[in-house]
């Protein structure tokens, strides 16, 4: 699932991310297109909270692209 959330401020690009989790329960890639730095620290602690691993890559100036991939068992 991609969300793009450029031109949005928290909380809401962290509840939507949150929300993408709810939903695909660990069995989907959630993509997360921000360019607001504050998601950088919003998001991941969360990506924990609901199973997954989290990777940011800066794709430009200011934006960044965060990837959860869910975590099955024993990962």
């Amino acid at each position: 699932m991609k969300l793009d959330v450029r031109g949005e401020v928290c909380p809401y690009p962290m509840l939507k991310a949150v929300e993408a989790m709810q939903k695909l329960k660990g069995r989907e890639e959630v993509v997360v297109i921000t360019d607001h730095a504050p998601c950088l620290e919003t998001i991941p602690p969360q990506a924990r909270r609901f199973g997954y691993a989290y990777s940011v890559r800066e794709t430009g100036s200011p934006e960044w692209t965060i990837t959860l991939s869910p975590q099955g068992p024993g990962r």
